[in-house]
């Protein structure tokens, strides 16, 4: 459980970097409101997780899914350039996250 927790919780951090782009410096009300929300939740979530998911390898997953998970949606949503190796680094990223997790176990 304590991995889809923190599978969860690196998704609420794509929402909150996400969001920082649609609060406009935080001068926009609700993209304001919901970043926080995202960034609280991905927090609590991560720490929920760590109770007994080693710190070092929850901590790495988490990130590296936040930062995939950005640079994909920066593309998709913001015309982010995908030159080859952007999108290498990212799979080196994810085969990362995959190695840790393997480790794991």
């Amino acid at each position: 459980m304590s991995w889809i927790i923190l599978f969860i919780a690196g998704l609420f951090e794509i929402s909150w970097a996400i969001g920082l782009k649609y609060t406009d410096g935080f001068t926009k009300l609700w993209p304001t409101v919901g970043t926080m929300f995202s960034l609280i939740a991905s927090f609590l979530l991560l720490g929920i997780a760590l109770k007994t998911l080693p710190v070092g390898t929850a901590y790495a997953i988490w990130v590296g899914i936040g930062a995939v998970g950005t640079a994909v949606f920066g593309i998709l949503l913001f015309d982010e350039s995908t030159d080859v190796l952007k999108l290498v680094s990212l799979g080196l990223i994810c085969a990362g996250i995959v190695g840790l997790k393997l480790a794991h176990n």
